[in-house]
């Protein structure tokens, strides 16, 4: 075909979606760091499905720059008002769409997503030719992208050290696949229960959701074969408490969900036995939960955190509204869009706290373009979230707020334990599942099987002779008496700078460390 209309364009996004929902287990599988986080694959599934249930309830005839809104904002641009699109025009829509992704992030990293989408775009323009066939150009695009993607490692280094492909762009090559599916005719079956133990019992208690639900896939240790048994895991997450369980095995992999509303809990349950080949938390309240109208406003302010401890934290701060997410429980652009809506305010700056998130506030941002002033400030870090709260005044303008908070911003270190995943090597540092990562920003300083002693090569890395305050949230798996050695540990060896303890009570992470 020479052209395609919004009727075909709609069966590509479909059958882009199909195709990566099948395969996101795979995605995620290519998870470097051994943080919990390995859920690349599911989030990209979850996103684009989002979009393409709302591209499933438009009509066929609808042109094909509406359908493409709902998907990437950059092709839309290119596209817009058209009602069909040729190679020429289609090419021009896909440069377009990297050009745009690439002025969404602030410090774009090559070897990502991003190269991806920008080298297979540009080589394929090039092969663009007068009346060439759309499945022809698409093809040798797709090709092209599968080409940059296995280049990829050769571009991030911590890449080729753990011997993976970036799991974005994997993400993006599978949903190109779908496209070039749906213009050969082929029809993708969506397939339930991606990844699931076959010719295995299903044991599942039907309650209504509550808390978060926690996914996984876990790999049982060999050498504590003998001592899982399926019932007793199942009755440890019943007892957490958790409900809704549904679990099951074949041989050493355990498959499975539990709603609790202590998701790190189960995940140490599960440690117990070996290690988390893939994890998710969902938030399983805030989709569902409808924002009441707050009176009408000049301004409001609203944050994204886990942790009923940290949520009033920045409710202390005078945020408006808290959505719940982060780390492994990133929020849904829907999410964002109903508190914006629901704060009722004529200018909303948004606090994201998370990389991840960035980009989801920002497109709920645009999602609600010309509705409300939206300024989503890109906060990577609890204490970064904090520390701009901290200047936020109601009172004050939108510049005279946004610029005192980025002034915040740049002025915090952030640092953090987590516990490790799985075996690796990153930087040269030898990882062990089950133990404690010290990080400081983004880097992984230590490796060491006690919270604390984690806690410390973080404050090590992060406090020197210019630190004035060291802020200390404990999470949900902090004993009251490692609060209090952390706090001693603190007072006794950083005598000139001032100690905040809070009880933050988030998942995944045992601390995380905020110095000014």
């Amino acid at each position: 075909m020479k052209e395609i209309n919004g009727k075909m364009f709609k069966q590509m996004v479909l059958s882009g979606a199909i195709v990566l929902h099948n395969n996101h287990p795979e995605v995620d599988a290519l998870n470097v760091f051994p943080v919990p986080d390995g859920d690349t694959g599911t989030n990209m599934s979850l996103t684009f499905n989002s979009g393409a249930e709302q591209v499933e309830k438009l009509a066929d005839d609808t042109p094909i720059g509406v359908i493409l809104s709902q998907i990437f904002r950059g092709v839309a641009k290119s596209l817009k008002g058209k009602e069909t699109a040729n190679v020429a025009e289609l090419s021009d829509a896909f440069s377009s769409g990297a050009k745009v992704a690439y002025k969404a992030v602030m410090r774009p990293v090559e070897g990502t997503i991003l190269t991806v989408i920008r080298e297979s775009a540009d080589v394929a323009a090039k092969y663009v030719q007068p009346d060439m066939e759309i499945e022809d150009w698409f093809s040798y695009f797709v090709k092209s992208a599968e080409k940059s993607l296995d280049n990829t490692p050769e571009l991030l280094p911590v890449l080729k050290e753990v011997g993976v492909v970036d799991s974005g762009g994997a993400g993006l090559l599978l949903v190109l696949t779908g496209f070039m599916a749906a213009l050969a005719g082929e029809v993708i079956e969506k397939v339930d229960n991606v990844g699931a133990a076959s010719d295995v019992e299903i044991v599942q208690e039907e309650e209504k959701p509550y808390g978060y639900r926690v996914q996984f896939t876990l790999k049982i240790d060999e050498r504590k074969m003998n001592a899982f048994n399926l019932d007793g895991f199942i009755n440890e997450l019943k007892n957490l408490p958790g409900k809704n369980v549904d679990v099951a095995q074949k041989d050493n992999k355990v498959i499975g969900n539990v709603d609790t509303l202590k998701p790190g809990n189960a995940l140490n349950t599960g440690l117990r036995f070996g290690e988390f080949t893939k994890v998710t938390v969902v938030n399983t309240e805030v989709s569902e939960e409808e924002i009441p109208m707050a009176p009408a406003k000049e301004m409001a302010l609203i944050s994204v955190a886990a942790g009923d401890g940290i949520k009033d934290m920045f409710l202390e701060l005078n945020c408006d509204h808290v959505v719940s997410g982060g780390q492994t429980m990133n929020p849904a652009t829907e999410d964002i869009v109903k508190a914006i809506k629901g704060v009722n305010a004529k200018h909303v700056i948004i606090l994201p706290n998370n990389s991840n998130i960035v980009m989801t506030a920002q497109q709920a941002a645009t999602v609600l373009e010309g509705e409300v002033d939206v300024v989503v400030l890109p906060t990577k870090t609890i204490p970064q979230g904090l520390s701009a709260a901290i200047m936020y005044n109601p009172e004050a303008t939108l510049d005279e707020n946004v610029d005192e908070m980025k002034e915040a911003i740049a002025n915090v270190k952030t640092g953090q334990v987590t516990f490790a995943i799985k075996d690796t090597s990153i930087d040269g540092l030898e990882i062990k599942a089950n133990n404690y990562m010290a990080l400081c920003e983004k880097k992984i300083v230590a490796c060491v099987p006690d919270k604390l002693e984690a806690l410390k090569n973080v404050l090590s890395n992060l406090v020197d002779e210019d630190s004035e305050i060291v802020t200390l949230i404990c999470g949900e798996d902090v004993t009251e008496e490692e609060q209090e050695a952390a706090r001693s540990f603190i007072e006794e060896n950083y005598e000139d700078v001032e100690c905040e303890v809070h009880v933050g009570k988030q998942p995944v992470y045992s601390f995380i460390v905020g110095v000014e």
